[in-house]
């Protein structure tokens, strides 16, 4: 179990994907590293106002603590109390936009050290996109590269990781997906070390290949007001997604981490409005009636 290979390996995957993001921006990151009092630290890495990114986060974090939080036991409550390390990639980009997606992803691994000295890890992550205006071509072209993250692994993880995301990614107080879904897996540390951190490695590798050909393919594409206002709306339903479920922002707000690099995944500019609708046979109208809703692209 070699968790300083994990952490060299998130490391220099943050580089790679802020590296690749500038390229297609043309403006740099701010780098921001930081220490974490009770153990720790990390980089996180941001760009705001950009040419093609109104707002991009890619923070990596490296933490440990003498007390597992309530997050990371709900699901394993003899851990409480337990010792703990948790090292983790996560990114959101939100492009300017409206017919470019919001994606993020998340790859991390926890480690609890039980009183007996035994230590038991498990790995996590996963990628999702949330388009404004629904594009099957991106659809099926992000879905079908999560499957190519999955599929040397075996045929049965991309369904089963496929469904996990769509259950996840659901908000529950609006009865709506927040996108189109792609990939979610918790709790992972089977068959074993070496395999289920192979398993996170192809995930991450899998994002730029997802991604940067859809944001190049719609960052061109006209808009006016009524697409850039509908953007900000939906943009909406991710902001009440993060606070309100997300156990990543839970987790990190409740084992006391830095505050600035937990909620960077937040878009600089959203609305909210009471009891707003679509009209029917409008592009708007469209997405909810044929991308917010779970389907197999592939």
């Amino acid at each position: 179990m070699d968790s300083a290979a994990v952490k060299e390996y998130l490391f220099n995957l943050q580089d790679l994907i802020v590296s690749r993001l500038e390229q297609v921006d043309g403006k740099k990151f701010l780098r921001d590293s930081w220490v974490r009092p009770e153990g720790g630290g990390g980089r996180s890495c941001i760009l705001e106002q950009g040419n093609v990114l109104e707002r991009g986060g890619v923070a990596f974090s490296h933490v440990m603590g003498d007390k597992m939080p309530p997050s990371a036991t709900a699901h394993r409550p003899e851990l409480a109390g337990c010792r703990w390390e948790a090292m983790g990639v996560s990114l959101v980009f939100h492009p300017h936009n409206p017919h470019a997606p919001t994606v993020h992803m998340n790859v991390r691994m926890f480690m609890a050290i039980r009183p007996d000295g035994h230590t038991v890890f498990w790995f996590g992550g996963g990628m999702d996109l949330t388009p404004y205006y629904g594009y099957a071509e991106d659809a099926v072209h992000f879905h079908q590269t999560c499957k190519n993250a999955l599929d040397p692994f075996g045929a049965h993880l991309h369904p089963k990781y496929k469904k996990w995301c769509d259950e996840y990614f659901f908000i529950k107080h609006r009865n709506e997906q927040r996108g189109i879904g792609g990939i979610f897996f918790d709790d992972l540390s089977e068959p074993d070390f070496d395999t289920a951190f192979a398993i996170q490695q192809s995930v991450g590798d899998h994002l730029l290949s997802a991604y940067i050909p859809i944001l190049e393919r719609r960052i061109h594409t006209p808009f006016g007001e009524q697409e850039r206002d509908f953007q900000l709306y939906r943009r909406g339903r991710y902001v009440e997604f993060n606070l309100v479920i997300d156990r990543g922002t839970i987790f990190g707000l409740q084992s006391n981490g830095r505050t600035e690099s937990i909620l960077l995944s937040m878009p600089p500019l959203v609305k909210w409005r009471y009891n707003w609708q679509p009209e029917k046979g409008t592009a708007e109208a469209k997405l909810y009636e044929e991308f917010l809703i779970p389907k197999n692209w592939v």
